[in-house]
């Protein structure tokens, strides 16, 4: 994407893994193993069961949320909270009971009354099954009138009353693997990465640009915080497109990697052709302080700076873009543009 990359060809993207090791990928034919049969597809699984599909001891709840197996006894025997699953024969908790018990935890400890504890944890209890997924869609907040589930689809409003309630369920989710399953958190973000790994090389032919957004889509569902992958995503339904779904994919990478500099560079390639200059000169800039030597990010910010008649600052990005990229028709155009 990009001003200058829009005039090569729009399939000329970046592709960057994060983390040790990490950095910008070469996509060379053959360079990865495939994980996939010519009929398709063919995941592996990890060894762990997703948390939301696991059961959980009384062990190991009273570590994930602090709360002695006492309080947990009590609130199974006031009704409050009960196991309601099964692990070898004996009662376990669910995800959902882990959910209901985190929000009695913090409404106790907000001093609220048991009874309306019991009314808000049986109403937040009836609002889950509503909720879609990801995980990340679902909060659970109090305006200190009421508790509120929030989702995608909607608000439920659990009770009324004076609550100290906020909590993501996204993040109760994350503590689980964190703390509880990190072998089984550790085998979904592999088979993540293999498979964006394996769509990174499928996403810039046509032929193959439905199975690698199916691929990338797989990915997500593994690891949803893996944030190129939404960026590519992005990638693919700008070139078919699609400019409101692009925008979304590359906010959502955002919202994980802050400092990614293709999602920045990318909104600001589309907030330039929008004629939105100040946001376009926004999102190049924290482009170019997370990898200074971005060269289009250096060219798109110069015609950025052009369009606001900041001269001065569009010159330096210039000389800047011709220090990384002293040779080709990009370079001459710079080269014109500090003539001019």
């Amino acid at each position: 994407m990009g001003n200058k990359r829009s005039k090569e060809t729009d399939a000329n993207v970046i592709h960057v893994a994060f983390g040790p090791g990490g950095g910008r990928i070469e996509t060379n034919d053959g360079a990865q193993e495939t994980l996939f049969a010519d009929g398709g597809p063919t995941v592996p699984e990890p060894s762990g069961r997703e948390p939301v599909a696991d059961v959980y001891t009384q062990t190991e709840v009273a570590r994930l949320l602090g709360i002695s197996r006492g309080r947990l006894r009590s609130l199974d025997r006031e009704g409050i909270v009960s196991p309601t699953g099964r692990r070898k024969g004996r009662r376990a908790y669910t995800f959902n009971d882990l959910i209901a018990l985190r929000a009695a935890r913090d409404l106790l400890a907000g001093k609220v009354r048991l009874k309306d504890v019991t009314r808000a944890i049986k109403r937040i209890k009836e609002s889950l099954p509503k909720v879609s997924r990801p995980l990340s869609e679902l909060r659970i907040a109090s305006d200190g009138k009421q508790v509120v589930v929030n989702t995608s689809e909607g608000k439920y409003e659990p009770v009324s009353g004076q609550m100290v309630l906020d909590f993501e369920v996204q993040q109760l989710h994350d503590e689980v693997v964190r703390m509880l399953r990190p072998t089984a958190g550790r085998d979904r973000a592999r088979i993540a990465y293999e498979l964006y790994l394996q769509a990174s090389q499928l996403d810039e032919n046509p032929d193959t640009m439905d199975e690698a957004e199916g691929l990338y889509r797989a990915a997500v569902k593994y690891d949803p915080w893996l944030a190129i992958v939404y960026t590519n995503l992005g990638n693919i339904r700008f070139r078919r497109g699609d400019e409101e779904q692009a925008e979304r994919m590359y906010r959502c990478a955002l919202e994980l990697e802050g400092s990614q500099p293709e999602a920045q560079y990318n909104l600001g390639y589309m907030m330039l052709h929008r004629g939105e200059h100040e946001e376009a000169i926004h999102f190049f800039t924290g482009a170019l302080a997370s990898d200074p030597r971005f060269a289009d990010a250096y060219f798109n910010l110069a015609m950025a700076y052009e369009q606001r008649g900041r001269r001065d600052e569009a010159r330096r990005c210039w000389e800047q873009y011709l220090s990384l990229e002293p040779s080709g028709t990009w370079a001459d155009i710079a080269r014109q543009h500090l003539q001019d």
